[in-house]
């Protein structure tokens, strides 16, 4: 039989306050205090670690110094070369020299865009993600008023971006906040990234399958992945020149090792198992199956690195899901 909730004086004699586990008094009515839900304390804040001196990065910026010192002077001395032979030579070589310069500034812009752009991502998934956990509404609206400013450029987001402004002004919560943009702007993104890998596992299924050189294969897979990250990359806002593409293959890399494990819970092992007649059958065939699995692993792990916002609502992609859609075309 439920119980009726009932009120209680606290100052009354016949009313104890007793903690969990405390024994309650006789003949009193009883109110047991509630423990202290650990999940609700916030995290100790992290401890951000010394940069120590590094002579590694001593010897490299010492030669970077002496090589920049030795093109200066390999120039100054080409130019005055040039001047004098004749004038309109040293010109055009001052001319190429500028042109060069204007070049290299314009990629180490482009470089330090690509990296503002990694850390502006990473800065916005954790702010999202902690004020989806704490519901905070103030920060979920800057959240999503850096979300709406990241993609404010994108025709086809234009729709998402309406509805994401229309409801600035409603009265919902920090998380539903966030959980409505990311149905607005994020799920066409996702959508779109899911066929991104799916196409990229089957092509590398397919071309792995039958080549006649491992070589071809290990190069073809190399480049189809590395291409799948910068496809997804640019997909949600991103233009990573060389550096920061690199730092963008590490992070992916770095995030498939550590989540790696969940490869078998999320459909890799009966992915394996369903496919185990297909490499009786043929040994090349399997070994396409297993790169295109592969693959598949790598684009869901750059999904997760470059998305702006955590999966909230929505589903993670799993890898049956990818390859489900590998396999639907051929069933046709």
């Amino acid at each position: 039989m439920t119980r009726r909730p009932t009120a209680f004086d606290l100052s009354a004699d016949d009313v104890g306050l007793v903690r969990p586990g405390e024994a309650p008094p006789p003949g009193a009515a009883v109110l047991v205090e509630e423990a202290p839900n650990e999940e609700d304390e916030l995290p100790p804040p992290p401890v951000v670690a010394r940069k120590r001196f590094s002579w590694s990065r001593l010897l490299f910026g010492a030669i970077g110094g002496i090589l920049s010192l030795a093109v200066g002077l390999w120039l100054d001395r080409l130019v005055r070369d040039l001047f004098a032979r004749e004038d309109w030579l040293g010109w055009l070589a001052v001319a190429l020299i500028a042109l060069a310069g204007i070049a290299v500034l314009a990629i180490v812009m482009r470089e330090i865009a690509g990296l503002m752009w990694l850390r502006r991502i990473d800065r916005m998934r954790r702010r999202a993600d902690l004020a989806a956990a704490g519901d905070d509404r103030p920060e979920a609206e800057a959240v999503v008023g850096d979300l709406v400013q990241l993609y404010a450029d994108r025709i086809d987001l234009a729709p998402g971006r309406r509805a994401t402004e229309a409801r600035a002004h409603d009265v919902i919560d920090g998380r539903d906040r966030l959980v409505l943009a990311e149905a607005d702007l994020i799920a066409p993104l996702d959508a779109a990234a899911r066929r991104l890998v799916s196409d990229a596992a089957a092509r590398v299924s397919v071309v792995t399958a039958v080549s006649p050189r491992a070589v071809v294969d290990l190069i073809f897979v190399a480049v189809a992945t590395l291409g799948l990250i910068r496809r997804l990359a640019a997909l949600y806002g991103g233009r990573p020149g060389f550096i920061g593409f690199a730092r963008l293959t590490r992070l992916v890399i770095t995030h498939l090792a550590v989540t790696g494990s969940i490869a078998i819970g999320d459909g890799l092992a009966q992915q394996l198992i369903g496919h185990g007649l297909a490499a009786k059958l043929s040994a090349r065939l399997g070994e396409g199956v297993i790169n295109g699995l592969l693959t598949a692993r790598v684009g869901i792990a750059a999904i997760d690195v470059c998305r702006p916002l955590p999966f909230l609502e929505r589903r993670r992609p799993q890898l049956s899901e990818i390859m489900a859609g590998i396999r639907a075309p051929k069933a046709r």
